[in-house]
């Protein structure tokens, strides 16, 4: 293109306006006006490729960093796993008279990335009537502590601030200070012989049930 105009110039303005000299003055400056422009749009197009460049790297670099956090902070989400059935006993170890008795409950705990097994969450107090099985949370709804069963006296009591109950968890005496009778659990028998406590823990000093999350 500037070679055409230069030859423009040579055959039209030389003879009408410029003389020799001051045309290839003026040739030259085009030559160099056109050469700024070709570096300018080089450079434009060598900065707009570099940042598209660091762009992509940074976004192809961020995929392991963002997994490598999901991975890090994952077991950091997960919530205990100590809730849910748990086996408690088997059938034939609980006698069918009536009488509740106390059973520690096991599970499987994990927290973060640590596992244990076996470990003690709870206890529970099963009765077991003909083929019917009741499973009653040992905790106090009053203010946590561990209720005792009394077979001389047919009823729970609690050590700390003196709430009573029935066989069955309701309460005893209307003067008790607990807010509402002993938390009753889900029972599952499982191939006709293992007994199956779905355990929960509830929120103490309240009338009504509200798991402990």
């Amino acid at each position: 293109m500037k070679w055409f105009r230069i030859a423009l110039l040579d055959s039209y303005i030389i003879p009408h306006l410029l003389s020799q000299e001051h045309f290839l003055i003026y040739a030259v400056l085009i030559i160099v006006n056109d050469i700024n422009k070709v570096t300018n749009a080089a450079s434009r197009r060598g900065f707009v490729k570099g940042l598209l460049c660091a762009f992509i790297g940074g976004l192809l670099g961020l995929v392991p960093f963002a997994s490598g956090i999901v991975v890090f902070m994952d077991p950091m989400r997960r919530k205990s796993s100590s809730n849910g059935a748990v086996r408690v006993a088997s059938l034939e170890s609980l006698p069918s008279d009536g009488i509740p008795r106390k059973f520690s409950v096991l599970a499987t705990r994990v927290d973060a990335w640590n596992k244990f097994k076996d470990v003690p969450i709870g206890a529970v107090y099963l009765r077991r009537t003909g083929n019917q099985v009741e499973a009653l949370n040992v905790v106090c709804p009053h203010a946590g502590c561990f209720v005792d069963f009394s077979p001389a006296r047919g009823r729970f009591q609690c050590p700390c601030h003196n709430s009573s109950f029935t066989v069955t968890g309701k309460i005893d005496n209307p003067a008790s200070p607990s807010p509402r009778g002993l938390d009753t659990l889900d029972v599952e028998i499982r191939d006709g012989k293992e007994i199956w406590v779905n355990f929960r823990n509830f929120q103490a000093g309240r009338a009504d049930k509200i798991p402990v999350s």
